[in-house]
């Protein structure tokens, strides 16, 4: 255990930070779900508002470096050839 203030503080810091970006991740994962879920089922108009939500936090979660820049592309590369891939 640490013994310094510094070292208790970046302790705080980083359990506040984990948090966030579990939280993020979450988000994210669920969002991915939904349009997975609406692509399983032939929604072609529930799958593109999905995608939009999800392209929207993929977005916001790699510009506060949860995802690294190539991840979220490929995420939403993906899940965009899936919703195009429905007739």
């Amino acid at each position: 255990m640490a013994n310094i203030k510094s070292a208790k503080k970046r302790i705080n810091v980083i359990e506040t930070k984990t948090l966030r970006n579990k939280m993020i991740k979450s988000k994210v994962k669920t969002l991915v779900k939904k349009v997975e879920a609406a692509v399983a089922a032939n929604d072609k108009a529930a799958a593109s508002t999905a995608l939009k939500d999800a392209v929207v936090e993929i977005n916001k979660a790699t510009s506060k470096g949860i995802f690294h820049k190539n991840t979220a592309a490929r995420k939403v590369s993906r899940l965009t050839k899936a919703v195009n891939a429905i007739a």
